[in-house]
């Protein structure tokens, strides 16, 4: 059931979904079908439970934080296990979502001490300036399913750490791990109404929270499509809300990079969750003097790659989430496939074949493809590999940057000076310069672009969910005179 008000609620309308593994195809469970009404409720409980929430010291709410960091700690396991069904990554990968998650609820839980204003000069000798920083209120979330977990604690940790109540919806695909995640909370002592999760129909949970005045701030990570749709309806009442959206990420190595240390860097940050991340190389610009072995060396790496049930512990790679991921990233490959371009496809099945009944689709490097192909310009989310060659830096930047997308980049490279060019260059949020898993809790992520705005993480991850106010106090005579 949905977690609402401190309860655990059925659907009014008596509806259920089905939850079902990628990587099997079987159902793994149910939740409710909540609609108009469950949103009301959520936000009734959350508006209920924001003044005493925001009215607790930063201290007092850091220990309700820490407590369910500790909590979701001790469950790495049993969490691990539900996004390994839900999503289908490897156990290893979602063990880590798992301790990542944990870490962010601790990460905010220290910084809920920490939400300073300022002290501002006057410029007049009888006034005193301060700022203050106050939550927003009632902070409505909604989440991905490639990250189930991690995604979603990262707004819900920030929100809770600067006073905020929230209602949250995570992805049909994903919602068990999100309710396993409040039960959590729940037995952490978390008080009522100050985390609600609903599940069901996304348009009539929206369209409620969207219009509710009750509703401060909105946080959206998901497609660049629907995140343009809730901006332009969130515009309606001005709400507050911040975007992370998709991406076409430019991985550039030049003819001076570590060749071990940039094929294993695509092995880390595309091949993981099967290159569902939005973050994820969706362009690989590599220096012409360096291509061909390039190239040669990313075929052995994907011929390497293990792919198959997540629970099967030789698996690198597990499914795409469902048909509709699979059929996206099998006719953008086709597209490019009739248009000339060479493929070659890797990957070694582990398991029985049963294990393999889902939306497996093997990692494939394409060449000999265009610029202007949907396949680089688009997000292919999925475990393919377009390699495009180039001659010189200037032209790499240009065309890294003609993408209408700026989320992350990639540079691999040994020259320094090129480091410090690139990084001011580069039209993106995140960077990595021979990282290729630049994300870090302790500092701000998200977009640029149609890449959306707004950050998660780090100090600046509080921002979107306080208001600054800024008081102004005049100094008086001695009234006692």
């Amino acid at each position: 059931p949905m977690y609402l008000g401190g309860d655990w609620s059925e659907a009014t309308s008596g509806g259920w979904f089905e939850v079902v593994d990628p990587a099997t195809l079987q159902i793994i469970g149910e939740v409710p079908q909540g609609g108009t009404e469950e949103a009301r409720q959520a936000v009734e409980a959350a508006a209920t439970a924001f003044p005493g929430w925001a009215s607790l010291s930063g201290r007092e709410r850091s220990r309700y934080l820490l407590q369910i960091s500790e909590k979701m700690r001790r469950a790495t396991d049993e969490i691990a296990s539900q996004i390994t069904a839900e999503a289908g990554k490897p156990l290893k990968q979602a063990r880590d979502e798992a301790r990542s998650a944990s870490a962010y609820m601790g990460w905010y839980g220290e910084e809920a001490k920490r939400l300073y204003g300022q002290y501002i000069p006057s410029a007049q000798r009888d006034k005193r300036v301060m700022v203050i920083r106050k939550p927003v209120g009632v902070v409505a979330a909604i989440t991905p399913w490639n990250f189930p977990l991690g995604l979603l604690v990262r707004k819900v940790a920030a929100a809770l750490a600067a006073g905020c109540t929230v209602v949250c919806k995570p992805a049909p695909e994903t919602p068990l791990v999100a309710l396993l995640f409040a039960r959590l909370c729940q037995e952490a002592g978390l008080p009522a109404g100050v985390l609600n999760v609903i599940t069901g129909d996304a348009e009539a949970i929206g369209q409620v929270w969207l219009s509710d005045s009750r509703v401060r701030a909105l946080s959206f990570t998901g497609s660049n499509e629907v995140g343009k749709i809730l901006a332009r309806k969130a515009a309606d009442r001005l709400l507050r809300v911040s975007l992370e959206l998709g991406g076409s990420a430019p991985y550039i190595v030049f003819d001076d990079a570590g060749l071990d240390a940039a094929i294993a860097g695509l092995f880390k940050s595309k091949i993981r969750n099967a290159g569902q991340v939005c973050a994820a190389p969706n362009r690989i610009y590599v220096q012409s003097g360096l291509y061909e072995n390039f190239l040669a060396a990313l075929k052995k790496m994907v011929q390497s790659v293990k792919i198959g049930n997540g629970f099967h512990p030789e698996s690198q790679m597990g499914p795409l989430i469902n048909e509709a991921g699979y059929r996206k990233v099998e006719s953008m490959v086709g597209e490019v496939k009739e248009q000339g371009a060479q493929i070659f496809e890797g990957g070694t099945l582990v398991g029985e074949p049963d294990d393999h009944q889902g939306w497996f689709y093997l990692p494939q490097i394409v060449t000999g493809l265009s610029e202007n192909s949907q396949l680089v310009q688009q997000e292919a989310f999925g475990p393919v590999f377009p390699v495009l060659p180039f001659k010189d830096e200037k032209e790499v930047v240009e065309r890294a940057n003609r993408s209408p997308y700026g989320l992350g980049a990639y540079v691999f490279t040994r020259n320094v000076n090129r480091t410090f060019r690139l990084a001011e260059q580069l039209e993106v949020g995140i960077l990595g310069i021979n990282d290729p898993l630049p994300a870090a809790i302790e500092a701000p992520f998200g977009g640029i672009k149609e890449s959306g705005y707004g950050r998660e993480s780090g100090a600046a991850g509080l921002n979107d969910f306080v208001e600054e106010r800024t008081v102004s106090i005049q100094l008086m005579d001695d009234l006692s005179e």
